[in-house]
């Protein structure tokens, strides 16, 4: 059965998992905003979280590109949040790629409590390898959102993150500075080289 806030009320929904993934640019953290704002005008408790090292627009609260926002929790580990508090009903997780590899079993033991879990973030780095915990938590997620940004090379949907400054570090937080998104074929034509 699919999530909707009647269902919750009434305690007829069990809780659920769902991931919003895709590249850098590809309005996965709008989503998730555009989700929890839909929860909290249904009036049902909602807490958010994200990694603390995520500070690039502001330490306590997920914003999207374009600056929408939401005030949230930072925390450390995936674990942290389990401590929220006992009457959520509905918890929405960003940057997700950047937890640890508990954060599906958290999740999972979430949803087991009734709760309702959004988790956004990353699906591939920016080799084009699966990053993070994001793959086990599609495997596990009763729906699995993957949307696309525009390809700046040639316009078509863009699933790569593409780095365009040297660094071989696995994270590095940046912003349009630092990639840009490319469908299959502009990645690949790069060969993942930097572009002058």
């Amino acid at each position: 059965m699919l999530f909707s806030e009647q269902n919750y009320r009434r305690g007829e929904f069990c809780g659920s998992i769902e991931v919003i993934c895709g590249s850098m640019f590809s309005g996965k953290t709008e989503e998730l905003l555009r989700r929890l704002r839909r929860a909290q005008i249904a009036k049902l408790n909602v807490e958010i979280f994200k990694p603390k090292t995520d500070t690039r627009y502001d330490e306590n609260a997920v914003v999207s590109h374009d600056l929408n926002s939401i005030q949230s929790t930072p925390v450390e580990t995936s674990s942290s949040i389990l401590l929220l508090n006992a009457d959520t009903q509905v918890v929405g997780i960003d940057e997700a790629q950047f937890f640890d590899e508990d954060l599906p079993d958290v999740c999972n033991k979430l949803a087991q409590k009734g709760i309702r879990v959004i988790v956004a973030g990353l699906d591939m780095d920016f080799l084009g390898k699966p990053f993070g915990p994001i793959p086990a938590l599609m495997a596990i997620a009763e729906l699995v959102t993957k949307v696309n940004a525009v390809c700046v090379r040639c316009g078509s949907p863009a699933m790569y993150s593409f780095r365009k400054v040297a660094s071989e570090s696995k994270i590095l937080l940046g912003e349009k500075d630092s990639y840009e998104p490319r469908c299959r074929r502009c990645y690949h034509m790069a060969d993942n080289v930097i572009l002058n």
